[in-house]
């Protein structure tokens, strides 16, 4: 018996949105409950952004910082810092100055000023607990406390990095000798301000960072030091040196005695007054 030719059957195909739709249908008729995840091309995991704390920073200009990267109030910051206090040594008081460690921080849209300061206080722990420093630091007699503290005022004072052994040794040596330290960072840091015009009146100042006055290192870090600082506060470089002065950009003068001294500071106030703008009249 013949048969007509019938040309062979198409099977149909379902598209992606069709095979979907189809399996979500049977979901449904089933009982069954899902979550279908939506899909977006092009979105992935969130980008940190980046925080750079530059090293010699104080503790407010951080918290400023902070508040501006994470949008937050004026002083949000300086708030949360509470919650770092059990962190810090006994001798802190609860005060992270020399605490917030100067390095690049990432930050999301769930950072929060009191995990990104609780960061930089563990990032201070770790420096001050590598092995050159932690060694250097009990060789000295110092607590990690008091490196942190030397290592502000040695980050303050140094005009460049290759200087920071040199300004840690003038600190050793005036320490050594029972001399007051004499800088004028920690006058600048209890007159929240920064220059390099302290007046015989300044020196005068009723203070505990009065260093002029008051003998040994300030109470507390007037900065949060990075760590070739505090390397030099433990390894200074080997000197008689009493006294330093920055001439000009790039020219420390280091001396062992005060009349050399008194040199370099004439030096100093001639270059200063021959580079002087013009006054106001």
């Amino acid at each position: 018996m013949s048969h007509a030719y019938r040309p062979p059957l198409r099977r149909s195909r379902l598209t992606r949105r069709g095979r979907l739709a189809l399996f979500l249908g049977i979901l449904i008729a089933t009982g069954a409950v899902v979550l279908v995840p939506v899909l977006r091309g092009g979105y992935g995991p969130e980008q940190p952004r980046r925080l750079t704390i530059p090293e010699g920073w104080r503790a407010s200009q951080v918290y400023a910082a902070v508040d501006r990267e994470l949008k937050l109030p004026p002083g949000s910051a300086k708030a949360a810092a509470l919650a770092v206090a059990p962190a810090l040594p006994a001798e802190a008081k609860g005060n992270p100055e020399g605490y917030l460690f100067p390095a690049t921080y990432p930050v999301t849209s769930k950072t929060t000023p009191a995990t990104l300061l609780a960061h930089m206080v563990r990032t201070a722990h770790e420096k001050l607990a590598t092995k050159a420093v932690a060694d250097g630091g009990r060789s000295h007699g110092m607590t990690p406390y008091q490196t942190a503290t030397m290592a502000s005022v040695i980050e303050a004072e140094a005009e460049n990095r290759a200087d920071m052994g040199k300004v840690a040794r003038v600190v050793h040596n005036r320490l050594a000798k029972s001399m007051p330290l004499q800088m004028d960072s920690t006058i600048n840091y209890a007159l929240n301000r920064s220059t390099v015009d302290t007046t015989l009146s300044d020196t005068r100042i009723d203070s505990p960072f009065n260093t002029y006055e008051r003998q040994g290192l300030p109470p507390t870090p007037i900065d949060n030091p990075g760590l070739e600082a505090m390397a030099a506060a433990v390894a200074p470089t080997p000197g008689n040196w009493l006294y330093f002065v920055t001439v000009k950009p790039g020219d420390t003068r280091f001396s062992a005695t005060y009349e050399e001294h008194k040199k370099h500071v004439a030096e100093f106030n001639k270059h200063r007054a021959a580079h002087a703008g013009p006054r106001a009249g």
